[in-house]
C-alpha cells in the first residue's frame, strides 16, 4: 500500500463533529473520533493503535501534543489475544505543547501543560493539572482536582477546578481557519457518546 493510501484510509476513520477545528497539518491514525469545540493545532498528533480514541467536546490540543493509544510494551501488536481498548477523554481539556497522554482514561476540565508526559496506566479524574515537565507512569487513579508540579512533581489539591479555555477556544476557532487548511467534518454528527 502507498503512503498516499495509507494517508487516505487513517484521515477516512478519523470522525470530525460538526463545530470541531482539526488543522490538515495535524496527523490524526486510526479510529479517532473528535468532538464539537474542539481545536486540534498543527504538528499535533492523535495515534490510535491499540484501539479507538474518542475526544468529547471543547478539548484543545496544541502543537507537538502527542495523544496515543499505544500497545503496552510487553504486548506484541500481532498477538491474536489482544482485544482493543478504547480511550476516553472527557471535555473541556488542554494538552499543552510537547506534552504527551497515553492514560486510557481522562476526565473533564483537566490541563496537561508543556512536555508533562501520562503514562498508559493513569486514569486522570476531573479538574487535574499536571504541571510542566511532570510525569505520571503509575498504576494509579489521580483524585479530582489535584495539581502536579515541580521537579519533584509534588502533588496538592486544590479547592477550585480549572476554569475552561471557552474563550481561546472561541478566539482559535475563528483566527486558525484563516491561516490553516481544515480537515472536513463529517456532516450531521454531534458529540460523541461518552462511556
Amino acid at each position: 500500500m502507498t503512503d498516499a493510501s495509507k494517508q487516505m484510509m487513517a484521515q477516512k476513520s478519523a470522525k470530525i463533529a460538526a463545530g470541531a477545528v482539526v488543522c490538515v497539518e495535524s496527523e490524526i491514525r486510526g479510529d479517532v473520533t473528535i468532538g464539537a469545540r474542539t481545536v486540534v493545532h498543527p504538528k499535533a498528533r492523535i495515534i490510535a493503535e491499540a484501539g479507538p480514541i474518542v475526544i468529547g467536546e471543547g478539548n484543545l490540543i496544541e502543537e507537538q501534543a502527542l495523544i496515543i493509544n499505544s500497545y503496552p510494551e510487553n504486548i506484541m501488536p500481532d498477538a491474536e489475544d489482544v482485544e482493543p481498548k478504547t480511550m476516553s477523554i472527557g471535555a473541556n481539556n488542554v494538552f499543552e505543547v510537547g506534552c504527551v497522554s497515553q492514560a486510557l482514561k481522562i476526565g473533564d476540565n483537566n490541563v496537561i501543560e508543556s512536555k508533562a508526559d501520562l503514562g498508559r496506566n493513569v486514569m486522570l479524574t476531573s479538574g487535574c493539572i499536571v504541571g510542566a515537565c511532570c510525569q505520571i507512569n503509575t498504576c494509579e487513579v489521580v483524585p479530582e482536582n489535584t495539581v502536579v508540579y515541580g521537579s519533584n512533581c509534588i502533588r496538592r489539591v486544590q479547592n477550585e477546578k480549572p476554569q475552561p479555555q471557552t474563550l481561546q477556544l472561541d478566539f482559535l476557532m475563528k483566527i486558525l481557519p484563516n491561516y490553516h487548511h481544515l480537515k472536513k467534518t463529517v456532516k450531521g454528527s454531534g458529540t460523541p457518546i461518552r462511556s
